[in-house]
């Protein structure tokens, strides 16, 4: 199959590239820079140049591919405080991926978010009525959460649309998310916090094997299949502040909600809210199941603190 990736140099592109490549797909990889077009040559795919606003190579890109898999976003603009410009642009990209798709059977699979409820573990029939409102004004799970909507929707238009939520973390050597940022504000403030009682929970899944689903979605879901890619259903955040505390030789601490801001920064709300989620349907529909390291053992192995 040749296959259209877009954020394919990116942490989950690069490890969805090679999965694809190993199991005999013809990957072609948008790149926006020199580096990412040496890296993606190197991986074995082949290059188009471009960025998520070029709407043109994104249309011809996808009209001349067996499939597609989208994967990039504005995170530079989005975690600058424009998520819902890096939103738009997320749409838009899909509505003309989609245009070119439509009619063909194709498949098309873009990366999403697992919805956040409290009091309650997500699955992959929640969170599926976003509200409009809220994502207009930037929120990040509904901007994230209309736009999977919109992909599902190209069901009814022939295109084999799936989505595939990712869990908060997803975790491996090469890292620079939420387990890296919480590692350095654990450094700069000389403990390693949590908030409240740390009895919230996140989700976690190893980069390879979250690469693996994508792969699976490309090749079997069926059209409007929601998928989560989550091994571990959910790590409460205390354990994971005690596992940093240990590594750095720090006292672990408990963050009161109202200085958490102050305390944690851009990171107080994701490390408060309950990021739980369960993958039960992902795995009997798809088979899917991950064999890499958990998070704990992941951080266990040093190179988060190297």
């Amino acid at each position: 199959m040749r296959v259209f990736v877009t954020g394919a140099s990116g942490w989950i592109g690069s490890a969805v590239v090679p999965e694809l490549v190993g199991e005999g797909h013809q990957v072609v990889g948008l790149a926006r820079s020199d580096a990412s077009a040496a890296a993606l040559t190197a991986a074995g795919a082949e290059v188009v140049r471009g960025t998520l606003d070029d709407l043109g190579v994104l249309r011809d890109a996808a009209a001349g591919s067996d499939g597609v898999v989208h994967l990039a976003f504005k995170h530079d603009i989005a975690f600058s405080g424009d998520f819902k410009g890096a939103g738009e642009a997320d749409r838009r990209a899909v509505e003309v991926i989609g245009e070119a798709l439509a009619g063909s059977g194709r498949p098309f699979t873009i990366a999403s978010g697992t919805p956040s409820i409290p009091g309650h573990v997500a699955t992959e029939r929640d969170g599926h009525d976003p509200d409009p409102a809220a994502a207009a004004r930037g929120d990040a799970q509904h901007v994230r959460a209309v736009t999977a909507e919109l992909a599902l929707s190209l069901a009814a238009r022939g295109v084999r649309s799936s989505v595939v939520r990712l869990a908060p973390t997803n975790h491996g050597e090469g890292d620079n998310g939420f387990v890296p940022a919480l590692i350095g504000t654990a450094r700069d403030q000389g403990v390693s916090g949590y908030v409240g009682d740390g009895a919230n929970r996140w989700s976690a899944a190893h980069r390879l094997d979250s690469a693996h689903l994508f792969r699976l979605a490309l090749e079997k879901a069926p059209a409007g299949s929601t998928l989560h890619a989550v091994a571990e259903e959910g790590l409460p955040v205390r354990d994971l502040a005690e596992v940093i505390g240990r590594r750095l030789g720090l006292p672990v601490v408990s963050v009161p909600a109202a200085d958490a801001g102050a305390h944690f920064g851009w990171l107080a709300g994701p490390l408060a809210a309950n990021r739980a989620a369960s993958s039960v349907l992902t795995r009997e529909l798809l088979g899917w199941e991950p064999a890499q390291v958990g998070l704990v053992e992941d951080l266990e192995q040093g190179h988060y603190f190297a």
